[in-house]
């Protein structure tokens, strides 16, 4: 088995372009596909024009609220290019130097302050974007749906927070400004007090009976105005999210995509490696010459899943190094990588070996090595919801068949502890790797009939 794996890395050895095709294409694709994943978590680039004057402020019951600081929620959740005027706004949305522009007009704290007036009108804010890509397009007209639904919310809870502090100077009483002259307010439940003390002086009569009145209705008005004011601290945000988890851990995004790139990586390199080196022992008649005494077809065949361990060993952990770039990777975890790649590459070098012992030239397994993986490979990332529920059995099914999907939970939970159950990715991957190694070994059994 020494000198098979000898001279099978002397092949690659002597065909240097075919080997860097081999490492560098799988590797390019996976650290694209992980790339692009990962970008969807950076922060858009949106310029931002704010013509609103520093000194305005949202006015509530003839009081002004303190800066609510719209723009600056804002620019803590995008990139926010800064920009003198809407022409400016718009050349850069044009040059696709920016992915949308908010506009922020002049009279927009005018308007709001005029809701509460006899001639409301409507807030506006302006949003321009690129609609070269519709995909883009939806994607950054719904994360500016969302901070202006933020930032409305940030207003209304202001808003309503001042409504609860006046209706509680109504309730109780207190010293209430006005052009900077303290007024005092009496307060329903002083009030209250005040008539229920004067009242036994009275003589019974119609004047006493209207006192009654007025000091019953000041009661009522304490009491339930007292049930107003939570009332109000609810209008801002009328329904609560209470997040629960049901459906086990996920990582974050970035380790998922470098979980996605690495398993790609180690399922091109593997499958066709093992694929393509078993198939070529047919193709040039070596096969029968080497079972005949020299060496077992298992030993043939193991000695083709080792060479795409090693060599998918070797490519996986030059792209994660590489991928080092993009994000900080956990380096403590090292001993879970490693056998993670090892189980997944063991997986996936027997499924390549089922795969070579199918085809009866290296060209042929090659195509057929696209034509399953790459298909597995995206039908692996569909995620839960995305289709009805019956094609997603279906789907899981197919894709439990294969290492890939199991290859990549062992790498999301060796990469993060949030990631799949590690142990049961690795008992799936040697089912699969057993079952695929004995598809191979009958596989072989036409190279000795042939």
């Amino acid at each position: 088995m020494r000198w098979l794996l000898l001279k099978d890395l002397q092949i690659l050895r002597r065909s240097p372009l075919q080997a860097a095709l081999l490492v560098v294409y799988p590797v390019l694709i996976a650290v694209l596909v992980g790339f692009a994943i990962s970008r969807d978590g950076d922060k858009t680039r949106v310029a931002f024009l704010n013509e609103v004057p520093a000194d305005a402020r949202i006015s509530v019951g003839g009081e002004q609220m303190a800066a609510v600081n719209v723009g600056d929620r804002i620019c803590r959740r995008v990139e926010c290019v800064h920009v003198g005027s809407r022409e400016e706004a718009v050349a850069e949305v044009e040059s696709g130097d920016v992915q949308a522009a908010l506009v922020l007009p002049a009279d927009l704290v005018s308007r709001i302050n005029s809701l509460s007036t006899f001639n409301p009108r409507t807030p506006q804010v302006e949003v321009l974007l690129n609609e070269d890509s519709p995909v883009k397009a939806q994607l950054v007209d719904d994360r500016i749906d969302a901070l202006l639904a933020e930032a409305n919310l940030a207003i209304a809870k202001r808003i309503a927070g001042e409504g609860s502090r006046y209706l509680k100077l109504v309730i109780d009483g207190g010293d209430f400004e006005v052009l900077g002259q303290a007024v005092q307010i009496l307060g329903l439940r002083a009030s209250a007090r005040i008539l229920a003390a004067l009242e036994p002086s009275l003589p019974e009569g119609p004047l006493r009976d209207s006192l009654t009145r007025v000091r019953s209705f000041a009661e009522q008005a304490r009491d339930n105005l007292d049930i107003a004011s939570p009332l109000i601290d609810r209008l801002a945000q009328p329904i609560a999210v209470d997040k629960v988890s049901v459906g086990g851990s996920s990582p974050p995004l970035d380790v998922f995509a470098i979980a996605v790139a690495a398993t790609l990586t180690l399922a091109f390199v593997t499958i066709l490696l093992v694929a393509g080196s078993l198939a070529l022992e047919r193709e040039e008649n070596a096969f029968a010459r080497l079972t005949r005494g020299l060496v077992s077809p298992a030993a043939l065949l193991g000695e083709k899943i080792l060479l795409g361990v090693i060599a998918g060993l070797v490519v996986t952990l030059l792209m994660l190094a590489g991928l080092e770039v993009f994000v900080s990777l956990r380096w403590e975890r090292f001993g879970l990588w490693l056998a993670a790649i090892l189980a997944g590459a063991a997986a996936l070098g027997a499924a390549g070996a089922a795969l070579g012992a199918a085809a009866r030239e290296v060209r042929a397994v090659s195509l057929l090595a696209f034509m399953v993986t790459l298909p597995i490979a995206f039908l692996s990332l569909i995620p839960s919801g995305a289709v009805a529920g019956g094609l997603y059995d279906a789907i899981g099914i197919v894709t439990a068949a294969f290492p890939f999907k199991p290859a990549l939970h062992a790498f999301e939970a060796a990469l993060d502890p949030a990631g799949p159950s590690f142990g049961l990715a690795l008992l799936h991957l040697a089912i699969l790797a057993a079952a695929y190694g004995a598809l191979a070994r009958l596989g072989l059994r036409r190279f000795s009939a042939a």
